[in-house]
């Protein structure tokens, strides 16, 4: 037994002893803090007698003492002994388990019946290969094979904003169509919330004055993990090829270096805004330049999205590894970029990306009404009925 596997061994033992406890709760793991509103619904909306609790990632420590003033519960969540002994009783006490991310721990959990936990992903469409798609999968190990199986079978249902991302569940988990429900990603209502776009855009400029009145260009690609990223060749003066707008790069914390390096090649077009983040850029943007990410889900949402530019350099690589949902170009709205002097050209030509077929596919049931309807559906069980 190596030492996963005895950690889930310890997982499981303590939830089979605390097992019997009262499910009155709802329990909620968060890896990122864009279901905030979702969460306090669910506070405000549970009976007397039930509760709130919120285990949070370290990184999410800002979003949970929020929370926490507010009157929620909050724990910060890291797996180990301590989690196992004053965690696992407090999660056995939840009839509504609700997890936005995998949760490596769930494959020891015992599952009683009296639980049903929820899949609330962080993405409202998928361009990346995940799960059982991932090339890299079936390379692991049998033993890490059955773990990640052990977790995908724990979920009793997936939230999913359309039958598109049911369906890539269904592929990527080995999940049944039953599971899905399709209620919208709560995360996605403030994108369509006008008064919440148009605070989060004045919110913006206070911050970053110098987007006022410029077209303003967002590059946000994807975090490609354990791997060096390497602007290619020529990036920098195709996001500057309108010389009258703006430029901001949004890159993962840990690529530090590279968006420095892209920084001093764009000059003074490029504007630093390490105090906003990418969601609330969105609201300003005229254009996103993307690849991979979930980012280009949510900017089709906002009424101001002009051009979504899709700058897929490494395509022919990044297929194999992690790999890309197998039928991207039949949906992607608007042509690969795959050179810089594409990239440019796009920039240059300012067209209107028509997102109506792309929206119709990803973002069915993201129509702002998707909390109303997540709260309506999961606290019914607190409802009194026969027999409960």
């Amino acid at each position: 037994m190596n030492v996963k596997e005895f950690y889930l061994w310890l997982v499981r033992l303590m939830s089979h002893v605390t097992g019997m406890r009262r499910r009155n709760n709802v329990v909620y793991l968060m890896s990122f803090n864009d279901n905030v509103a979702l969460i306090r619904s669910l506070a405000q909306a549970l009976p007397t007698g039930a509760q709130l609790v919120v285990f949070y990632r370290p990184a999410q420590a800002a979003v949970a003492q929020e929370l926490a003033a507010g009157g929620i519960q909050t724990h910060v969540f890291r797996d180990g002994l301590r989690f196992v002994l004053t965690g696992i009783p407090v999660i056995m006490t939840a009839r509504i388990l609700f997890c936005d991310n995998y949760y490596a721990f769930l494959g020891g959990l015992y599952h009683p019946r009296g639980m049903r936990i929820v899949q609330l992903w962080h993405a409202a469409g998928a361009i990346k290969r995940f799960g059982w798609e991932d090339p890299t999968t079936k390379q692991r190990s049998a033993s890490d094979q059955r773990r990640f199986q052990a977790v995908y079978d724990h979920f009793d249902e997936y939230v999913v904003g359309s039958p598109a991302m049911g369906a890539v569940f269904q592929r990527s988990y080995h999940a049944p169509a039953n599971k899905m429900r399709v209620l919208g990603y709560p995360r996605s209502d403030r994108l369509r919330d006008d008064q919440w776009v148009e605070r989060t855009r004045q919110r913006v400029y206070q911050a970053v004055p110098a987007l006022m009145g410029h077209r303003v260009i967002l590059y946000a690609p994807t975090y490609r993990e354990g791997v060096t990223f390497t602007p290619p060749q020529g990036l920098s003066q195709a996001l500057a090829a309108d010389p009258q707008a703006r430029v901001v790069v949004k890159l993962h914390p840990a690529l530090a270096t590279a968006a420095s390096d892209l920084h001093r090649e764009l000059g003074d077009q490029v504007v630093s805004a390490p105090m906003v983040s990418t969601t609330e850029l969105l609201t300003v943007a005229e254009t996103v330049v993307t690849d991979y990410s979930s980012v280009a889900f949510d900017y089709s949402l906002l009424s101001n999205a002009h051009s979504l530019l899709f700058y897929l350099f490494d395509l022919p690589s990044y297929t194999h590894n992690p790999g890309v949902q197998s039928d991207l170009l039949d949906w992607l709205p608007g042509p690969v970029l795959r050179t810089s002097q594409e990239l440019a050209a796009a920039i240059v030509a300012d067209r209107q990306t028509d997102l109506t077929q792309f929206n119709a596919r990803w973002n069915t049931a993201n129509d702002g009404r998707a909390t109303d309807r997540v709260v309506d559906h999961y606290l019914t069980v607190f409802k009194p009925v026969a027999n409960d």
